[in-house]
């Protein structure tokens, strides 16, 4: 039996609230859970739990990442799985062009992943020091996702972290610092977008390469 928290909740029910609620749980987002459903016993207390409520526990990204999904689909849960997936559709195409310019402002070589750390003032920096990339926040900050009105780099790179944290994308450890986490939603994201790129046959991620490609020269 899991030990009971501070408000009197059990784990099992704090996590069976998180998950009900939408939240993803991996290691970045909620250590605690994400070690309670490592172990397969507690996995299928909460999968029992989910069963009478026609859910049950998913896991995405090779098992670092726990979400809540449908059991059996019928109509009304089609209509709820068809809104989710048109939410996530609308919001690929601000996500990926978001993630593409945070890879190039750090200089990384690899996509933004899980545990990588995001400084925000350190991406300020680059970004007020490149025009490309100036030009390209102001694009992305206003997408329905983000809702930024700001003119200024400061205000729409704070709106853009806000809404990804409050999108479970990134977390903020530490509230007096400007330091984000990226989450294994993250990685869910990438996943949705090779699926969705085999199905239809898009040729996304060539896209994404020649963007990146066409980037650098101006960097």
């Amino acid at each position: 039996m899991s030990k009971l928290s501070a408000t009197g909740m059990s784990e099992t029910g704090r996590i069976l609230e998180a998950l009900l609620s939408g939240q993803f749980i991996c290691q970045v987002s909620d250590e605690d859970g994400f070690h309670f459903l490592a172990e397969e016993v507690n996995r299928e207390r909460i999968d029992s739990h989910l069963h009478v409520l026609n859910r049950r526990l998913a896991s995405a990204c090779e098992g670092e990442l726990y979400f809540c999904a449908y059991r059996e689909l019928g109509d009304n849960e089609h209509k709820v799985i068809s809104q989710q997936f048109s939410e996530i559709a609308g919001s690929l195409l601000p996500l990926t062009e978001w993630l593409i310019l945070s890879q190039e402002a750090q200089g990384q070589d690899s996509p933004i992943s899980a545990g990588v750390a995001l400084r925000l003032s350190e991406l300020q920096t680059v970004v007020e020091d490149t025009p490309a990339l100036r030009e390209q926040l102001a694009k992305i900050s206003q997408y329905k996702l983000f809702g930024s009105t700001s003119s200024q780099v400061d205000g729409q790179l704070k709106q853009v972290f806000k809404r990804l944290c409050e999108q479970g994308y990134l977390v903020r450890p530490n509230q007096e610092k400007q330091i984000y986490i990226a989450t294994a939603k993250v990685d869910y994201i990438f996943e949705v977008i090779s699926f969705i790129d085999e199905a239809e046959g898009l040729g996304l991620e060539q896209q994404a390469m020649d963007a990146i490609g066409q980037q650098e020269p101006l960097l």
